[in-house]
């Protein structure tokens, strides 16, 4: 099959990529996929949950089911099954006692998309959704446990290509918009690509769909989306929102933004008993949540991954009663009757005492011909899995020199051959980490081109090299690639607000005594520190002029932010929530 996705094999989640033959040989459980619980895990998650006998080929959840337990084998057999009841259906993982089924989008509410079926008798502990979030909250070792486990099967899973397909052309925007979807929102997926793989064609004559209605995605257990808008395909994958946890009407806390530092203000709004709502356009952790690797994070000495700490951090709001709103996209900003209100596009009308903007910024696109054509085909502004599975092990290229250059060339030397840095500047020094840039130094397969540009892009359907000018010299040079990654300078996420807030000179957002008195809404109303000229709305993270590039810097504005809305909420006398 020629997919453009699909990494190296592997046999998934679990021990073996067939069923099992009635030997225990087959029950291998690898370190950190299939972690075997003790008695004293086991005797914690009876707590949770009810036992169940089962016998020899029970359905223990099927692909397109809304919402499944947790399940733990107490005695007995189960695989996961691809396809299941479908020509050609496949076993991709193997448990056995004391081991638990699932991965991280039972955390995240999404449809299942893989089947668990016994394959002997036994018994079964089930937890189910609700009590596992009070697991995750209650129980530090399971919960630590629990979560990373979670992440690497989902992770062998991208690898494997296993879960949606997406069947449409490269040449077309919208099957490339689908792609930095589901890359963004870190799914699992296949795409067939359809000047590339004969697979799409038989697909599209086995459904048939004309090509006129491409892209098209294909949920195991559920529709096929035809060309779906963000909000359609997260709404079909129960992912797009969460009711809350408090009734309709004025909420007291709307973040907009859910990076690091959107996500910390929703965590502390909502353990401070603020009706709070977060609301994010693309995926949960911003550009941080695409880092394969932050190591200068406190308390983490190993590091953590983007996807980790937005997993965490999501599972927190949860917990405190934060409704999440994905796939919405901030239209406008208005203010009426002492509310502010945020219309979204998808027509709901978010109104709140109180607003914290963290909509981040965008990297640049490069001033370069044909750049639209290759952009999510060849060029990419984030370096997670997916996009290293599109590169496979061919050579790559990087434009940047900041931190966010610096982790994924360090992240994509792993697979990849030969990762090429391209830098404006003479060195690394000025704009990266010292830790990143003895790395970088000592790793063999990555190449700093310092004084240096990209000028041009080569390929016919793909991508396939690079022009370069090095500066004072008037010739060029082809350099041969699979793929370019473009993490240069910051465009603001303002474009919503059309001006109404005092802003900087390259659009980022104002904030405390960096405020002109001139540009100020109320001049009697000093602002608040993180404060933007309209009182009652503050601004935190990449978004704000001034503001330190640094996950622990945003974390540490969200939080702060907080407190400062309920100060200018107390000053007015409506901060009336519990505390």
């Amino acid at each position: 099959m020629d997919t453009n996705t699909a990494g190296p094999g592997g046999t998934g989640l679990g021990a073996s990529a067939g069923p099992h033959e009635g030997s225990d040989d087959h029950l291998i459980s690898l370190p950190g996929r299939s972690p075997v619980l003790d008695a004293a895990q086991l005797g914690v998650l009876r707590g949770y949950g009810s036992e169940r006998d089962v016998a020899a080929g029970d359905v223990l959840f099927a692909d397109g089911d809304e919402t499944y337990d947790l399940i733990v084998l107490l005695a007995g057999t189960a695989d996961i099954i691809e396809g299941y009841r479908q020509p050609g259906a496949s076993a991709v993982a193997s448990f056995g006692p004391s081991e638990f089924l699932g991965e991280i989008g039972m955390l995240t509410g999404q449809r299942a998309f893989l089947s668990a079926v016994t394959t002997s008798a036994g018994r079964i502990l089930a937890v189910p959704v609700a009590q596992l979030r009070r697991v995750m909250a209650q129980e530090p070792g399971l919960s630590d446990l629990i979560l990373r486990t979670f992440l690497l099967r989902h992770s062998i899973l991208m690898s494997r290509g296993t879960g949606l397909t997406l069947v449409g052309s490269r040449f077309d925007p919208d099957t490339r918009r689908l792609l930095e979807v589901l890359a963004r929102n870190r799914l699992v997926w296949t795409w067939l690509d359809l000047e590339a793989s004969p697979e799409a064609e038989q697909i599209l004559q086995g459904l048939d769909v004309p090509v006129a209605d491409l892209p098209i995605i294909i949920v195991p257990g559920g529709p096929v989306l035809k060309n779906p808008g963000s909000r359609t395909l997260l709404d079909a994958l129960s992912l797009s929102g969460d009711a809350g946890a408090y009734p309709p009407g004025v909420c007291d806390l709307l973040v907009v933004g859910a990076g690091p530092a959107g996500l910390a203000a929703s965590v502390y709004g909502g353990s401070d008993g603020m009706a709070t709502t977060l609301a994010e356009d693309t995926a949960l952790g911003g550009q941080a949540g695409t880092s394969s690797r932050i190591e200068n994070y406190l308390g983490f000495p190993a590091g953590l991954s983007g996807e980790e700490l937005a997993a965490r951090a999501a599972l927190q709001a949860q917990k405190f009663g934060v409704r999440i709103k994905l796939a919405a996209k901030a239209a406008s900003l208005s203010f009426q009757d002492g509310v502010h209100q945020v219309t979204f596009d998808d027509g709901e009308i978010v109104a709140a005492r109180s607003v914290v903007i963290a909509t981040g910024a965008r990297y640049n696109r490069l001033p370069l011909d044909r750049l639209a054509e290759f952009e999510g085909v060849g060029v990419y502004y984030a370096a997670t899995q997916a996009e290293a599975l599109a590169c496979r092990t061919g050579p790559v290229a990087i434009v940047g020199g900041g931190n966010s250059a610096g982790q994924a060339a360090l992240f994509l030397s792993r697979s990849c051959g030969a990762v090429h840095v391209i830098i404006r500047r003479e060195t690394l020094d000025a704009s990266m980490s010292r830790y990143l840039v003895d790395r970088i130094e000592h790793n063999p397969r990555i190449v700093v081109w310092p004084s240096t540009q990209v000028t041009a892009l080569a390929g016919t359907s793909q991508l396939q090299a690079v022009r370069l000018r090095r500066e004072g010299q008037p010739e060029t040079s082809d350099l041969a690639v699979t793929g370019l990654f473009v993490f240069i300078g910051a465009k603001p996420g303002t474009e919503w607000l059309a001006g109404q807030l005092a802003e900087d000179r390259h659009g980022f957002l104002l904030t405390g005594n960096d405020i002109p008195a001139a540009q100020l809404e109320d001049k009697n109303l000093a602002p608040l520190f993180l404060e933007t000229s309209r009182p009652g709305i503050f601004a935190v993270g990449d978004v704000r002029s001034g503001s330190v590039k640094r996950v622990a810097a945003a974390i540490g504005e969200g939080s702060v932010a907080v407190r400062l809305a309920f100060e200018r909420l107390q000053a007015a006398g409506t901060a009336d929530w519990a505390r």
